[in-house]
């Protein structure tokens, strides 16, 4: 019955900030002891743990996307965010957000509610 649902612009340009907002329904993304993460898929890859921000509103962050990536979260309407700066076309990819994991366990195969995705080109 938990719902996430992700929006934003499904095309960005080289060099501009990717920006995507998930909803959450049916659920409180400040509620003990979950956590909200973003990831990926790029064409023909795996799916790629970016970071995440648990429910107390600290961050995670894949250490290879640390340098660009910000996650963070709207409580009053119940959303988080993704800031991917400087993009490149290796940025396209399917982006999702998802409940699950915590601190010291980030495997993508364990979280258990999932956003549909939302595809994101980085073309020029």
């Amino acid at each position: 019955q938990v719902q996430l649902q992700e929006s934003g612009p499904g095309l960005v340009k080289p060099s501009q900030t990717l920006s995507l907002t998930c909803t959450v329904s049916n659920d409180s993304i400040t509620s003990t002891y979950y956590a909200w993460s973003w990831i990926r898929q790029p064409p023909g890859k795996g799916l790629e743990w970016m970071g995440a921000i648990n429910y107390d509103g600290s961050t995670y962050y894949r250490p290879s996307l640390k340098s660009r990536t910000s996650i963070s979260r709207d409580t009053a309407k119940n959303r988080f965010s993704l800031q991917l700066s400087s993009v490149t076309p290796e940025d396209t990819a399917v982006y999702y957000c998802a409940r699950g994991g915590y601190g010291s366990n980030w495997s993508v195969s364990d979280f258990e509610y999932w956003g549909q995705g939302t595809q994101v080109t980085v073309s020029s």
